[in-house]
């Protein structure tokens, strides 16, 4: 590599690390706000502003953001990448394919993997609202006289960030990361300014507070674990973004901005509550001048919505792997850039969880009540990261047991600890995400299955593609072939589109020109061009029969006149009657009415629900990206 080339490669690494602060780092870069405040009053103020509680509570939050985010995220989970993407999914895709030969390990692990996902959910709900919430409550502190106010303007900015959705974030995008660095500078400025007159906070970097402060008192130490877990939400977002930027931007962003700009912050607010107890009311803002912190309320309220929008934009990316990977139904998804495969819009995921923040603002009322049921969301995902991310060491990577013991042994005895600690918050709002994350469980579990059991019937149904073939070729007197392309869609590569089945039953013809098209989902999130196509001619390359396969990952978009193009734009994949008239062509998808009734062994709620879920997915042309005034639906009927 030359001195340029060197130097053209760093400044893009500078550009990614500057991308991440702004993506990645929101959730976590924000838990300032209210973190150390949840502590100092969880359990009717367990945790006491003295001498032996504070340097007990800092030097816990600088190990616990030490040992789960850095070594655990940045240094270890990290490197289990599914083809450079990151997050629950991709270890869920890794898992699910056949390299694991037990199959109730295999699929015991992807039930867990799918409890985690639907954990992020939960997670997903509550960082709007208590992000948000902990920001505008620093109105309190600016301007007492307007504390009834705070609920109704974390209303109005929550009902404006979910509207706007819509239009999607390719242009805020490029502002979020010089915020975020703003936002950084302001954190290490604050919590140096309150350091440099008492330095002796420093000391509290030390492990020893921590034991020194479990010695005290255990039972307190253990209770304020329920609330010392805030200074780590969004630990995740590391993992689950590393494909938007990598591992290393991500990694020196981490190293060199973020965390030590946490690090001195939350040592600067302990130095605070020690200087006047009565502090702990909201630590943060008071570290700030009187006339900084109207300032700081609407700094910590953009901060706070870049936070929200990651969290959000991440549910959309979640919901189209779930989708794509078949753990959800089809549902109508926007690609909001052309640029930007990442950014994309779910309807259905963001009216959802407007509703849900909304509920909880107004239910919960505080961020510090919110705090309560926040815990478990996260906490509950990172142990199930933890799980996963061992049995890839183990059984993907060939490692010694002795090795998977050993991380085992400290990373899930620290994540199951922390998991002990938020279970007992369990009647103070716990219940919400675990209840949550049960619900949408249930809704994935139930989709895959009763899809699984659909196919085999379908399967059956459809018959072998080159027995239809054989037919069509050897009938007497031929068969009448009508001009134009007809390009059926077909689920399973070997079998007959039922589309093709039906219309030659009811019309007795069919196109000069018939394309089959089966797209194969991979368990690696993109797919490069060169082995994307299979083409077929199905024994006789000039009967105007051709069937296409295209190898799809799960983050990319199943755009079906796309791949065609991109086989005429291929001459080694053009077939021999010549390139594909995709904008004059029509598109045939089967479209099977379900109903209960069948041998298919699934309890009659399952079945009714997935029925249910069947009946609304989005339409064919949506998801497949056809022109819908050439797309024709033929149905037909099956029992489950």
């Amino acid at each position: 590599m030359t001195r340029r080339q060197s130097k053209g490669a760093a400044a893009g690494t500078a550009a990614l690390a500057l991308g991440a602060l702004g993506v990645v780092f929101g959730d976590i870069g924000t838990s300032p706000l209210y973190a150390l405040q949840t502590v100092f009053s969880t359990d009717d103020f367990a945790v006491k502003p003295n001498t032996v509680d504070v340097f007990g509570v800092i030097s816990m939050v600088f190990w616990s953001i030490t040992m789960i985010v850095t070594v655990k995220f940045v240094v270890f989970i990290m490197r289990a990448d599914n083809d450079g993407e990151g997050g629950i999914m991709a270890l869920i895709a890794l898992i699910q394919g056949e390299r694991l030969g037990r199959s109730k390990l295999k699929w015991g692990l992807i039930a867990a993997g799918l409890f985690g996902v639907a954990l992020f959910y939960g997670d997903g709900m509550i960082t709007p609202a208590i992000s948000v919430l902990s920001a505008v409550e620093g109105v309190e502190v600016a301007a007492p006289g307007l504390e009834e106010f705070v609920v109704p303007i974390t209303i109005a900015i929550l009902v404006v960030l979910f509207s706007a959705q819509k239009f999607g974030t390719e242009y805020i995008g490029r502002a979020f990361g010089p915020v975020m660095i703003v936002w950084f500078v302001v954190l290490t400025a604050a919590g140096i300014g309150q350091l440099s007159s008492d330095p002796a906070m420093l000391k509290a970097l030390s492990p020893t507070y921590a034991i020194d402060f479990f010695t005290a008192h255990p039972k307190v130490t253990f209770i304020s674990l329920g609330a010392i877990v805030l200074t780590i939400t969004g630990a995740e977002a590391l993992y689950a973004d590393m494909g938007h930027f990598g591992r290393k931007p991500i990694s020196r962003a981490w190293f060199f901005v973020v965390f030590p700009a946490l690090t001195i912050n939350y040592l600067g607010q302990g130095s605070l509550i020690l200087e006047n107890p009565s502090n702990i009311s909201n630590p943060f803002f008071l570290l700030f001048p009187d006339w900084a912190h109207i300032p700081m309320v609407l700094l910590a309220t953009v901060a706070t919505v870049i936070a929200s929008q990651a969290v959000i934009s991440g549910a959309f990316s979640v919901t189209r792997q779930a989708v794509q990977l078949g753990f959800l139904p089809r549902l109508k998804i926007s690609q909001t850039s052309n640029e930007a495969i990442g950014q994309v819009y779910v309807p259905a995921v963001n009216w959802g969880l407007m509703v849900a923040v909304m509920v909880l603002v107004i239910g919960f009322g505080s961020s510090a009540k919110l705090a309560s049921a926040y815990g478990v969301a996260v906490v509950g995902t990172l142990t199930i990261d933890t799980l996963l991310f061992l049995v890839v060491v183990r059984t993907l990577w060939k490692k010694p047991m002795w090795m998977v013991l050993l991380g085992g042994a400290v990373f899930l005895t620290i994540d199951l600890t922390f998991l002990a600690a938020n279970l007992t918050k369990i009647f103070h709002g716990g219940w919400f995400p675990l209840g949550i994350g049960l619900v949408i469980f249930t809704v994935l579990a139930t989709w895959e299955k009763g899809h699984d059991a659909v196919a085999r019937i379908r399967e059956k149904k459809e018959g072998k593609l080159l027995d239809f073939v054989a037919m069509v070729r050897d009938r007497q007197p031929p068969i009448l072939r009508v001009p134009g392309t007809a390009v059926y869609l077909n689920a399973h590569p070997e079998t007959t589109p039922l589309a093709l089945k039906d219309s030659l039953r009811r019309d007795h013809v069919i196109h000069e020109r018939i394309v089959i098209v089966s797209l194969v989902m991979t368990k690696v999130p993109f797919v490069d061009d060169a082995d994307r196509i299979t083409d077929d001619d199905l024994g006789d390359p000039y009967d105007g029969m051709n069937h296409l396969t295209f190898r799809i990952g799960f983050m990319d978009v199943p755009d079906v006149p796309a791949l065609l193009r991109l086989v005429n734009d291929d001459p080694d994949s053009v077939p021999a009657d010549g390139p594909i008239d995709v904008d004059d062509a029509y598109y045939y998808v089967s479209d099977l009415m379900v109903k209960t009734g069948g041998e298919v062994e699934m309890a009659e709620w399952r079945k009714k629900l997935f029925m249910v879920m069947y009946r609304n997915s989005a339409s064919a042309s949506n998801h497949f990206q056809l022109p819908p005034e050439r797309t024709v639906i033929e149905s037909s009927g099956i029992r489950i």
